[in-house]
């Protein structure tokens, strides 16, 4: 009998790989949001990091999150040691981001754009490993905080350099080092004020003994964490390395790493401190205060992420979609489809322009008060509203592949896992509403710069302005914390929708219209008739 016969395995009607790519040539609405907020001067380092992206750095990921951080407290001799190893592949991601500018671009090249070209760069990153980002987002936010103590310049100046040492060696012997963050503990959660570690003095110049643990201590094999704790005026922030200044190990001690949903390739653990060896920055009792400059950038982070997190996820779905045949014709063909294709580009793009807009915000804020207070507001707005968005957009784009979206091998299980994430980490969805009454309710001029963002993209589109005048007679009424989340919700569309009739983007009227104007349902892909999807689904590729 021939063995023709029984060849069952002939493959017809799958696409082929989406990867490698070039996620920034591919991503119109990021080149345009770049140009936008004037981070053009970075183009060139932009467009080698999106080959990167797209090619070698999600191929190292694929292996850094097969083969997850593993604990070890104690060498073979019984010596603690507290130390996380990693996959070879993750050392690689870190020091091809690092190299590249992701943790450190703001800083070392400081200038015009710096900001927008470091949080495009986090963007790209985010699509190909996303667990890393965690380490390069803290040590990217540190640096500003760390700079206004003179005897924790070195660290400062370190974290901004673009050279990545994994090995764990004292401050002094390194180029570059890494940053990680303790705040959380089991009583308190986001109430950091119930924090229960306790500070003792131990010199005048700002050295202190830290004694207490942290129920989640962020990317442990960093060089020195950012941790707050009770010092006898108050809660109070330190810097605690991983090595004493003599040299010795400092006492922090690795209890477990969290078994995480998602971010498989990066580590999180619980550690106690006995004794532990730090420095205070900024003033006792001003920990709160100290870590807010800190927490405004993983904030933004968290939004660039979800955004990067979103794009990937489209275009691994429009991708299949181009591709793959159903019913006689090619999927993206298929009205239905298209719908769904063209309701999730509208929530991507939006997502894009409303996270880079928030980082030119933080690019021009040392020249620009307007411009500090709207990125104080809008990053709480941002952080509430995309991270949300992020968990259900990415298992539409899951839908879009059917079986194969659920498939480890198509990329988007571990989209899907990563996804619920950036809207818990930083503080979660309630947090920012919070944050955002606390801002209305003490900083006048955050209600200012966002109430002139908004009036810029008046008067072009009958949608917005009718959502406009409802959103300000809400903030005239008074602030309900009830009613918080509500009015997050609907300042963050507006000022999406605002960012795009400004930028006179092709799809403001499309999202003003299926998000402001009652123009879709509650699930992607119920645009009503009328809506241009075919506009969206062509800027979902550059080709």
């Amino acid at each position: 009998m021939s063995r023709t016969m029984f060849d069952t395995h002939a493959v017809d009607n799958q696409p082929p790989p989406l990867l490698p790519r070039d996620l920034w040539a591919d991503d119109v609405a990021l080149r345009e949001a770049v140009a936008r907020e004037a981070g053009d001067a970075f183009a060139a380092r932009l467009s080698a990091y999106g080959r990167l992206a797209g090619d070698a750095l999600s191929r190292l990921a694929d292996e850094a999150h097969r083969d997850r951080p593993r604990l070890r407290t104690h060498d073979r001799f019984g010596n603690r040691i507290d130390r996380v190893e990693f996959n070879a592949a993750y050392h690689e991601v870190m020091a091809t981001a690092i190299s590249n500018g992701v943790a450190c671009l703001s800083w070392h090249d400081a200038g015009p754009g710096a900001h927008v070209a470091r949080a495009a760069l986090s963007y790209l990153h985010y699509q190909a490993e996303p667990g890393s980002s965690c380490p390069l987002t803290m040590s990217h936010a540190a640096v500003p905080v760390l700079r206004r103590e003179p005897a924790l310049r070195e660290w400062a100046d370190k974290a901004a350099q673009p050279h990545y040492d994994g090995r764990d060696l004292p401050m002094a012997g390194k180029q570059g080092i890494t940053l990680g963050m303790g705040m959380t503990e089991k009583q308190g959660g986001s109430d950091v004020r119930a924090n229960t570690t306790q500070a003792a003095l131990l010199a005048a110049d700002g050295e202190y003994e830290l004694t207490g643990h942290k129920w989640f201590f962020s990317a442990p094999m960093s060089d020195a964490f950012l941790v707050l704790a009770q010092a006898p005026a108050g809660l109070s922030c330190f810097l605690l390395p991983r090595w004493r200044p003599d040299g010795s190990r400092n006492a922090l001690r690795l209890l477990r790493l969290k078994d995480k949903l998602g971010d498989w390739s990066n580590a999180s653990s619980e550690v106690e401190f006995e004794g532990a060896w730090a420095r205070r920055i900024g003033g006792e009792g001003r920990g709160i205060a100290t870590i807010l400059e800190m927490v405004m950038f993983t904030r933004l982070d968290c939004m660039l992420g979800s955004a990067g997190l979103m794009r990937m996820a489209l275009a691994q779905a429009a991708h299949h979609a181009r591709h793959r045949r159903a019913f006689g014709k090619r999927l993206i063909a298929q009205p239905l489809m298209r719908n769904v294709l063209a309701d999730l580009a509208l929530e991507s793009e939006a997502a894009t322009a409303f996270a880079l807009r928030v980082a030119g915000a933080v690019d021009r804020a040392a020249t620009d008060p307007r411009e500090a207070a709207f990125a104080r507001i809008a990053t709480a707005i941002g952080k509430y509203w995309i991270c949300k968005r992020a968990p259900g957009f990415a298992n539409e784009a899951q839908e879009c592949l059917g079986g194969a979206g659920y498939v480890e091998e198509s990329g988007l299980p571990r989209l899907y896992r990563q996804a619920p994430l950036n809207s818990i980490w930083e503080g979660s969805g309630n947090i920012q509403c919070l944050d955002v009454l606390r801002a209305l309710a003490k900083e006048p001029d955050t209600g200012e710069a966002l109430l002139a963002e908004l009036l810029a993209g008046s008067g072009i589109d009958a949608d917005f302005d009718a959502v406009l005048a409802d959103a300000q007679a809400r903030l005239a009424q008074g602030l309900d914390e009830t009613g918080a989340r509500a009015l997050v919700e609907q300042l963050a569309l507006l000022l999406q929708a605002a960012i795009l009739l400004r930028a006179g983007n092709p799809l403001a009227a499309a999202h003003c219209r299926s998000r402001l104007g009652g123009g879709r349902g509650a699930t992607y892909g119920t645009l009503v008739s009328g809506i241009d999807g075919d506009a969206a689904i062509a800027r979902i590729f550059a080709d």
